[in-house]
């Protein structure tokens, strides 16, 4: 590529003009030959932002490629330990492994924030009711 480059900057023969270039047969001029510099230019920016991009990121592209390898042992372990205790979760309807005292203490709670803030259901979200403003038209 640099010879390329050499060979687009450099001057011609004698037998043209002092302000034009060649490049084979096609002769340039001097804003080809700047066009040609800042395209130049251009590409080592858009080569160099390229690499940056890839650089930063090599995290997410080790990611997906480990998908297509076995899983560390580490990794294994902890993925089966969230499975079983989802399907614990889902056989219990709740907390795993709650005892009385949790159940006590989260009755506490609940009643505590029903004192607070007035009762209804906690478990819901709540309904919102606005009403209409009254305007007076008769204020001339």
């Amino acid at each position: 590529m640099l010879d390329v480059r050499e060979r687009l900057l450099s001057t011609t023969n004698s037998h043209n003009s002092p302000r034009s270039f060649t490049f084979g047969s096609v002769a340039l001029g001097v804003k080809s030959k700047m066009a040609l510099h800042r395209l130049f230019q251009l590409s080592s920016v858009l080569r160099s932002a390229v690499s940056l991009t890839l650089r930063r990121n090599i995290g997410i592209s080790a990611v997906l490629f480990q998908r297509a390898k076995e899983l560390d042992p580490v990794q294994k372990l902890f993925l089966d330990k969230i499975r079983d205790y989802n399907s614990k979760a889902k056989t219990a309807g709740g907390i795993v492994d709650a005892g009385p005292a949790y159940q006590k203490n989260l009755g506490e709670e609940v009643i505590k924030l029903q004192r607070l803030y007035g009762g209804g259901d906690l478990n819901k979200f709540p309904e919102f009711k606005f009403t209409e403003p009254k305007f007076d038209e008769g204020g001339k």
